[in-house]
Formats: C-alpha cells, sequence, structure tokens
C-alpha cells in the first residue's frame, strides 16, 4: 500500500511535468519504471528481491512502452546472472521435453495399491496397538495378500498420523474346546474390581494351539476348595485332558487340589522352581490381558467381569492372528479349510470387545 501511493505521487509529478513543452510519455514511463526498480531493490536484505504480482505487470506494462534501447539501460534490478539462469533452465527445459520419457510417473517399483495402502492405515487407526507385523499377518490372513512388515512400516510412517485424542486398544481373552490328549497350562492372576474388591481368574489354555480353554473368576481369598471349584467349572461340559502343567504356587499344594486331579486322572507337570521362562505361554497371555485389556477397561462384580472375558474370547480365538501359528488365529490352526478371503475395494469392519478391537472381514 505504501509502495502504491509513493508510485501515485510520483505519477501526479510526472503528469504535472508533461503539461510543460517537451514532455512525452516515453520519460513518463522510464522515470515510472526507475523509480518502481528502486523500491524493489530497496526491499532486498544481501539477496535478491522478491516480485509480487504488481511488480511484474507494471515492469511488464514499462517494458511495452520503452523503445529497446532504453530498456537496456533501464534493467537494473535483472542481472546478467540471472539471466543466465534462466537460458540455462530453458535449455534443460528444452532437453527434457525433446529426449524425456513421457511418462509422468517415476521408474521404479510401484509400491502397494492405494486399496492396500488406505486398509493399512484404517486397521492401524481403528487399532492403535497393533503393530506392523501384526498388521502384516492381518493383510494376508483377510485378503491373501503377502505383504512385509517393512513394507507395512513405510506406509504407515508416510500416510499414518497418530491422534492422542483416541484410546489405544487393548488386549485379549477368549473360550474354546480343546483337543484330547492335549497339554493344558493353568495359571491364576488377581484384578481389582472399580470398587476396589479382589477377584481371582483362573486361566487354562491349549498350550498346542494357544487356545483359551476357559477361565473362572472368583472373589475373596482362595483357598484348596476354591481352587477345586474354579478348575472343575472350567472343564465341565468337556473332556479334561491327561496332563497339566502348573507352576510351584502354593494354591496349587492343597491336598483338595491333588485329590481333585487324582480323581480326574489327570497327571500335573511342575515347572522349574522360580523360572518363568519354564512356563511361557501362560505367563505371556496373563501379561497380555492384562496389559491390553483389563489395564483398559473397568468391571463392577464378579458377573461383571465374566461377562467382559467371555465377549473377548471369541475375538481372541477366532480373529486375533499368532506369530507363532503362522498369522492365523488359535481355531483356524491346524485346519485344512480356511474362510473366504476379502477384496481390498470390498470389505467391512467386524468390532470386538464394544468396540475396543475391529478386524476387516469379507463382505
Amino acid at each position: 500500500m505504501k509502495t502504491g501511493l509513493i508510485l501515485f505521487l510520483h505519477l501526479l509529478t510526472l503528469l504535472i511535468r508533461l503539461t510543460r513543452p517537451g514532455g512525452a510519455k516515453a520519460i513518463v514511463t522510464e522515470n515510472l519504471a526507475l523509480k518502481h526498480q528502486l523500491l524493489i531493490a530497496q526491499r532486498r536484505h544481501h539477496r535478491s528481491p522478491n516480485l509480487t504480482v504488481l511488480d511484474r505487470y507494471l515492469l511488464g506494462w514499462s517494458a511495452m512502452l520503452m523503445s529497446p534501447r532504453r530498456l537496456l539501460r533501464c534493467a537494473i534490478v535483472v542481472k546478467p546472472a540471472t539471466i543466465l539462469a534462466f537460458h540455462r533452465a530453458l535449455v534443460s527445459r528444452k532437453y527434457r521435453l525433446m529426449f524425456g520419457s513421457n511418462r509422468k510417473t517415476t521408474p521404479g517399483p510401484k509400491g502397494p495399491s492405494q486399496t492396500l495402502i488406505e486398509a493399512i492405515v484404517e486397521i492401524k487407526q481403528r487399532n492403535p496397538r497393533y503393530g506392523c507385523p501384526r498388521i502384516a499377518m492381518i493383510i494376508a490372513n483377510i485378503f491373501g495378500i503377502e505383504i512385509d512388515k517393512d513394507v507395512v512400516r513405510r506406509v504407515l510412517a508416510a500416510h499414518y498420523t497418530h491422534d492422542p485424542n483416541k484410546g489405544t486398544g487393548p488386549s485379549w481373552l477368549s473360550f474354546i474346546g480343546h483337543t484330547k490328549d492335549s497339554l493344558w497350562s493353568i495359571d491364576l492372576f488377581r484384578c481389582e474390581s472399580i470398587t476396589l474388591h479382589t477377584h481371582w481368574v483362573l486361566l487354562v489354555m491349549d498350550q498346542w494351539s494357544r487356545r483359551i480353554i476357559r477361565f473362572a473368576v472368583h472373589q475373596g481369598p482362595v483357598d484348596g476348595l476354591a481352587l477345586c471349584g474354579m478348575f472343575n467349572q472350567i472343564i465341565a461340559g468337556t473332556d479334561p485332558p491327561k496332563r497339566i502343567s502348573s507352576d510351584h504356587d502354593p494354591l496349587f499344594r492343597f491336598q483338595q487340589w491333588q485329590r481333585n486331579l487324582r480323581i480326574l486322572g489327570i497327571e500335573e507337570i511342575k515347572t522349574i522352581p522360580y523360572t518363568p521362562t519354564s512356563h511361557p505361554f501362560v505367563e505371556r497371555l496373563i501379561g497380555t490381558v492384562r496389559r491390553e485389556y483389563l489395564d483398559h477397561t473397568l468391571f463392577w462384580t464378579t458377573t461383571d467381569l465374566e461377562r467382559k472375558l467371555n465377549a473377548f474370547k471369541d475375538y481372541y480365538n477366532h480373529h486375533r492372528v499368532h506369530a507363532s501359528l503362522d498369522g492365523q488365529p488359535p481355531c483356524e490352526f491346524g485346519n485344512e479349510t480356511s474362510k473366504p478371503k476379502a477384496l481390498l475395494d470390498h470389505f467391512s469392519w467386524q468390532h470386538h470387545c464394544r468396540g475396543l478391537f475391529q478386524t476387516p472381514i469379507a463382505a
């Protein structure tokens, strides 16, 4: 605005001079162009000045009204180096048009398709706690597309932005049957209700298929009779296994517990004392339940906890993929038949545990 006002004042002065004898439009244009270039030059600070759209229009209009001989003498903003750089750019553009490829895309691998990128990003958005290997296994299991975890990592780095306002998805637990003559692993863990009442959960899993057989919940202290009741509740309606693996917890040393196993005809295999790595599968599963599920939900009573764990067990056994099972859920491991694959451009989302987990399925 200030520059325009100054130019307007100069224009008025020149118009007054034109009223005198000998005035000419060339002189007016030349003076106006010189003064405008000086104003532009005053804006630079140890570098080339930036020309605005108004500057370009004014200089172009002035060049049309001046003679070529006077134009070279008046051009103080454009330096020889600028002209040479402009010429080199024109030459480069000429040869690129003459000998360059007509393809607008860059050569090399095309990478994943846009639909695959959208599927990867949406899986991550709906399940923020999923890592790249798990997402790659989900893509292979649901869509039948083998993709490397590093490709998933690059896609997420380029297209995914973490939203801190969204909660991170929790964990897994579920119910399933068992196979005959299998080895079960059992263990106990404790959790607190919203009213700070202690609840003990007995977790039983099949060690070969990683399936959760069942779990039982008990409020308050656990003794031999309570432990036997929880275990009998788990095996009710099923054939008990021949062997179970347990640690050296004092609860598993009660006489009632030992007599109950002898009546059921179950052989108990003890782990190495004070070595959690000798009981790895169930210990890791308990950590998973705590870290990814119970730490992200609250419960009021024993019935409420059982209902929430029952809702979670379907997801764990039927929809959660495992790296140790070749990217398959526990219920599909060892089965020759496979479920139909989904299409990237036509699939839907299935919610688990009241929306804590969302997995893609065939529409």
